[in-house]
């Protein structure tokens, strides 16, 4: 994937959480309350928003490193969180972890990629 299409991708995902945030606070709030699941949504609004913007800064300085790991947490972790809230099925949690790892792979990445000389 090029950055002009990486730079889309994140903002589309940036967007998509921003949509499903505020969907969670105002479309779902009271459903999510009933059942104790509006934590979960909002855990999951914030690694889906803040990974996001990661990989919205990764695309635009042109280095992917990172990117793809962040795309699959986003995903995973915040994908699972989301369902979960939204069907009570508590087995999805089991999925939860590996969007964790990912990020964590993520980060790990730029704790290691090579760096230019000052």
């Amino acid at each position: 994937m090029n950055r002009s299409a990486r730079i889309r991708l994140a903002a589309s995902i940036i967007f998509l959480g921003i949509a499903l945030g505020a969907f969670g606070a105002h479309g779902l709030a009271d459903r999510l309350e009933e059942t104790g699941r509006l934590a979960n949504w909002e855990t999951a609004t914030l690694y889906h928003l803040l990974h996001g913007l990661a990989m919205f800064v990764i695309a635009r300085l042109g280095k992917p490193i990172g990117f793809y790991w962040f795309l699959a947490g986003i995903l995973l972790f915040s994908g699972s969180l989301y369902a979960l809230a939204l069907t009570d099925i508590t087995k999805l949690g089991a999925i939860t972890p590996l969007g964790g790892v990912s990020f964590l792979i993520g980060w790990a990445r730029w704790i290691f990629a090579e760096q230019p000389a000052s």
